[in-house]
């Protein structure tokens, strides 16, 4: 009789899970904070651009939370996270606009491939114990 995959996710699937749902559900609760960091030049509006990436955040966290959907979550979360880096870049270049550091702003730069190898391990198809 085959062995199942434990239903259960791993702890850093569920911690990133989690991250991504609640960074994706303040998308809609405050969007404001979020259209303002899409830079010129983004094929479409603020307001859509804003709405789109949370609701990836939202269905990429959630489908970390399953072994069935968590490599296709992998592979959504990583798109996400290359399409919104123009974003933090343009944060910043322009941190006077937030009330940020400038120094806190490009020190985030370097955490964004330190997040996605992280996406990419909590991802990996769960293995079946023999």
């Amino acid at each position: 009789m085959p062995t199942r995959a434990p239903v259960r996710p791993t702890r850093s699937a569920a911690l990133l899970g989690g991250l991504f749902i609640v960074t994706g559900t303040l998308h809609f609760v405050r969007p404001g904070l979020f259209d303002q960091i899409v830079p010129p030049g983004t094929p479409m509006s603020a307001r859509h651009a804003t709405l789109i990436s949370g609701a990836a955040e939202i269905a990429g966290g959630l489908g970390l939370l399953h072994p069935a959907t968590r490599p296709a979550a992998r592979w959504g979360l990583l798109a996400l996270l290359i399409a919104v880096f123009p974003a933090n870049v343009f944060m910043a270049q322009h941190p006077q606009r937030y009330g940020l550091p400038a120094w806190a702003l490009w020190a985030r730069l370097p955490l964004q491939p330190l997040l996605m190898w992280a996406v990419w391990r909590a991802g990996r198809p769960p293995s079946v114990p023999r």
